[in-house]
């Protein structure tokens, strides 16, 4: 069921089901329809209709001839993020390294502490939000909207395979390492050793990831 927010009714619908279909709760080549959708959210078709409309240009669903058919994120997508990511997302760091303020550092550090925190509590699902967190305020932190608008986008593409990796006890405990580096490296200004550790970790997540594909 949708609920009334201050962003109009088709906002909510389209991220509702954005983020439906990056999770995985509908799978590639599951079958949508206006009517089911409306039932489903408790909506009129309209909204549904924008939503969709909204999802094809996102590339995440195609047109069928009884509705839609879920795409989702694929796995040649997936290695064209993660070399986006690895491309733009280090030179974020850098760039953060010399650009935080003690307030943004201090979101970074509380992001990372809950990390580990809920690593020791094997939660996948808590450690997933935290790893949001920490990397969306680096791409704040490098005090460019481009590099932010690009990168948070792509980070939120990839959303069932990220919880898919933390799942992995031994992957996550590597990832919470690998981000108590990047931040110790941005704290310290080293903007060359964030950048590399940050393409370090990408490169750390995809391979890891695409193992798990295969």
């Amino acid at each position: 069921m949708i609920e009334h927010k201050s962003i109009s009714l088709a906002d909510q619908v389209f991220e509702h089901l954005e983020t439906d279909i990056l999770s995985g709760k509908y799978q590639k080549g599951e079958i949508l329809t206006e009517s089911k959708l409306s039932l489903e959210l408790g909506v009129s078709r309209t909204p549904i209709r924008e939503a969709l409309r909204r999802l094809e240009q996102e590339h995440l669903i195609e047109e069928a001839p009884k509705g839609v058919v879920v795409v989702g994120i694929g796995e040649k997508d997936l290695a064209d993020i993660f070399q986006i990511r690895a491309a733009l997302e280090g030179k974020a760091a850098e760039m953060a390294a010399q650009n935080y303020t003690e307030e943004q550092l201090s979101v970074v550090r509380e992001a990372l502490e809950f990390q580990e925190f809920y690593l020791g509590k094997h939660d996948p699902d808590r450690i997933k939000s935290m790893d949001s967190r920490f990397h969306e305020t680096i791409y704040k932190m490098s005090g460019s909207i481009v590099f932010y608008d690009v990168l948070m986008p792509l980070h939120k593409k990839i959303l069932k395979y990220r919880k898919a990796s933390v799942s992995d006890s031994s992957r996550a405990s590597a990832s919470v390492a690998e981000h108590r580096a990047i931040y110790e490296a941005i704290a310290a200004h080293n903007g060359e050793l964030a950048a590399r550790l940050i393409t370090e970790h990408l490169n750390n997540a995809y391979n890891h990831i695409s193992k798990g594909e295969k």
